[in-house]
């Protein structure tokens, strides 16, 4: 596990893989290098004193990249790489790695505003999944609007997220309803801003918002808002991501949300794991057969 800044990451991830049956080898950032070397070493004297064996729990002690880089040569004795940080990291693993990797890349997650959306609920949804926590992979990052309620909904939800401090840019359409916001530059809408900044886009219909997500989007997490069930299935049917939500905030993409308890982070890999990844996750298939001497004709 090769992760960046948080150190609570360090016993989630060791918890998750010994109670999975894996042992696992931690490179933390600079950043909480002390913290994940204290959280490392009480967990390796819980191991020994338990009768398990203190090596299922293994820390690379050095914050130099070359150690990531002798890392992902190891294909004969890591059966798995799994990245969690910023985008930087996460290209350098997968262009450097002789060894499987699940990734677990940037969250630029959207919501798209219907025009059947009752839009009390979108308002206090949109502002909900980009202030609660916005330094988070499932805070939503890209607002797309029906044009059909654009001139409504806009007005009403600007104020309440300026009045959170969030910093909104906008396409040209939504500069004619907002004039006063900073316009959207073509890098904004493929960007994970990780704080008080929204992305805003009126389109003109579904097919324009799920096509914006496509293009722009990181397989993490999406929502619409809508009172259309046929509306809201056909969402769901269409966007290719990992959790794809109707009438609710991107914050619900967490493994302890979701009933998986703690996770080892959202992977925005097809194989094997799609989505947050809890205790089955870290787990494998394996065939047994009992026999009583059939062969096989």
């Amino acid at each position: 596990m090769i992760y960046e800044s948080r150190p609570n990451v360090t016993a989630d991830v060791a918890g998750l893989c010994l109670k999975s049956g894996n042992a696992v080898i931690l490179r933390g950032g600079s950043e909480a290098i002390h913290s994940n070397t204290a959280i490392a070493t009480i967990l390796q004297s819980a191991l020994k004193t338990t009768g398990l064996p203190v090596h299922a729990i293994q820390m690379v002690p050095i914050t130099d990249r070359e150690a990531i880089h002798e890392m992902l040569r190891l294909e004969n004795s890591i059966d798995v790489i799994i990245p969690r940080g910023g985008e930087g990291l996460i290209r350098y693993v997968v262009e450097n790695s002789k060894i499987p990797v699940i990734k677990h890349y940037k969250g630029v997650c959207h919501i798209f505003v219907d025009e059947s959306a009752d839009l009390e609920m979108a308002r206090r949804i949109c502002v909900n999944a980009k202030v609660q926590r916005p330094g988070v992979c499932n805070a939503v990052e890209t607002l797309l609007i029906h044009a059909g309620v654009a001139h409504k909904f806009l007005p009403k939800v600007a104020e309440s997220l300026q009045q959170e401090g969030v910093e909104l840019r906008g396409c040209p359409r939504t500069l004619e309803i907002l004039p006063h916001i900073t316009a959207a530059g073509a890098e904004d809408w493929g960007e994970e801003y990780l704080d008080l900044i929204l992305a805003v886009k009126v389109v003109r219909n579904m097919d324009e918002a799920i096509e914006h997500i496509e293009t722009y989007g990181s397989m993490h997490t999406e929502s619409i808002v809508t009172s259309d069930y046929e509306r809201a299935r056909r969402f769901l049917t269409n966007v290719n991501s990992s959790c794809v939500f109707v009438n609710a905030s991107t914050r619900f993409s967490d493994g302890h949300q979701l009933g998986l308890g703690a996770e080892i982070g959202i992977s925005t890999t097809k194989l094997h794991a799609f989505g947050p990844m809890g205790l089955e996750e870290l787990t494998t298939t394996k065939f047994i057969a009992y026999g009583n001497g059939q062969i096989r004709e």
